[in-house]
């Protein structure tokens, strides 16, 4: 197969995963956007179908006619040197175009962009550099279509699932054991020929204590535990930025948490189920993993110490999107991928010899990194293909409603028969 066709090909494959996930929605939910870091279904199909159309099609075509000029501005999302763009919280105000006239316009860009790949008439190296990020990008807002159809579900009192999905689940969590890693210097970030961002470069030395890190992620059956111990009361457990934010928010749970009856619910993709002690706690802030990591004399990893590990023969195995579970299974042991986004200790800084490109392109990553927490690992609602165990992904500290959870790290110092729970 030539490359301008298996180019083409996975093209396809990609954006249809994105429909795909899309078929259950109602027209009504793609207008949708209940908080700013939220954007409706509808701008996520239409942003990503800009990025081809801008950085492409207009770029690559000549006397290239835009679909619709005003989309430059709508469908930007924060590219600076691409030009202005419609703020972020007001996103939910665009009830134009209607949701019918973004598919009309993804449809006809993909045929575009087929037509264009088709001809090869282009140079390769660079038109498959900027594809590929592309697709990446793609698959970043396939799971925030999800993270944030989730979310606005919440926020419906009627509770609407989007799948059927039977989450039951028998299983019992493997039990909490530890993974001892001799400390010394080692070489971190993407290392390889295939795609990586930006971030996950230059590849460099660390040096790192011995450390031991948790075989399994914590269960919601530990993090009640730190519930019913009146966790969220003591201030000695919070980080100050946490102890406001907390005050604040009034939380008193994890995102998704109700108590019913006495009993535990949890909101999901389907719908409220009842919770499963034996899955890994989800949707919880840095802050709230930070607290319970204290809580339990222990603390968070470093996203080097995490990365680390996985050269520890931990194979790139996990529950990720592809099983269309799109919740978390029972927490098993070995296993660092899929399920949680684990929270690090780690502030999102860049790479030692790290220089974000000068082009539109470069505003990806390099200009988000302040103030930010790194997460590692990926979570049952990331794409197979997207992760790696170099990946980086950032967040705030107070955010929650990404699919992130908790993964326990200490010295080696520390009395590790001490008991934990």
């Amino acid at each position: 197969m030539s490359i301008e066709l298996s180019l083409a090909s996975h093209y396809h494959t990609v954006r249809k995963q994105t429909l795909d996930i899309c078929q259950n929605l109602q027209v009504e939910d793609f207008v949708l956007q209940s908080m700013e870091d939220v954007s409706p279904p509808k701008w996520h199909l239409a942003h990503t179908t800009w990025f081809f159309e801008n950085f492409l099609l207009s770029q690559f075509c000549p006397d290239y006619t835009w679909f619709h000029p005003q989309f430059k501005f709508l469908f930007n999302s924060y590219y600076e040197t691409v030009g202005k763009f419609h703020a972020r919280s007001r996103r939910g105000l665009l009830s134009r175009p209607t949701t019918e006239e973004v598919f009309a316009y993804r449809k006809e860009i993909d045929q575009r962009m087929i037509d264009f790949l088709e001809t090869g008439s282009y140079d390769q190296n660079e038109v498959e550099s900027i594809v590929t990020v592309g697709l990446q990008h793609e698959q970043q807002h396939q799971e925030l279509i999800l993270t944030d159809v989730k979310y606005n579900f919440f926020c419906n009192p009627l509770r609407p699932a989007l799948n059927s999905w039977d989450l039951s689940d028998n299983k019992v969590a493997s039990p909490l054991e530890w993974e001892s890693i001799e400390g010394g210097v080692y070489e971190v970030g993407f290392a390889g020929e295939s795609f990586s961002y930006d971030n996950e470069k230059p590849r460099h030395k660390t040096y790192l204590q011995d450390f031991e890190l948790a075989t399994r992620l914590v269960t919601n059956r530990e993090y009640l535990t730190f519930i019913e111990d009146r966790g969220y009361e003591k201030v000695e457990l919070w980080l100050s930025d946490g102890w406001k934010d907390l005050k604040q928010s009034h939380r008193k749970a994890p995102l998704y948490w109700e108590q019913k009856d006495g009993d535990w619910m949890q909101f999901s993709l389907s719908g409220m189920v009842p919770l499963n002690l034996d899955e890994p706690v989800c949707h919880v802030s840095f802050y709230e993993a930070a607290a319970f990591a204290r809580w339990v004399g222990r603390r968070l990893p470093t996203e080097f110490e995490w990365e680390v590990a996985t050269k520890q023969s931990i194979a790139m195995e996990g529950n990720f999107a592809e099983s269309m579970r799109l919740h978390p299974q029972v927490a098993r042991g070995n296993q660092l991928f899929g399920d949680c986004w684990e929270w690090t200790q780690s502030a999102y800084a860049p790479y030692p010899g790290f220089q974000a490109p000068f082009s539109a392109i470069g505003e990806y990553n390099g200009k988000f990194m302040c103030n930010q927490q790194v997460l590692r690992g990926g979570s049952c609602l990331t794409a197979r293909e997207h992760i790696r165990p170099s990946y980086r992904n950032f967040f705030y500290p107070h955010s929650s409603w990404q699919c992130a959870g908790i993964r326990l790290a200490n010295a080696v110092t520390v009395l590790n028969d001490a008991p934990i729970f």
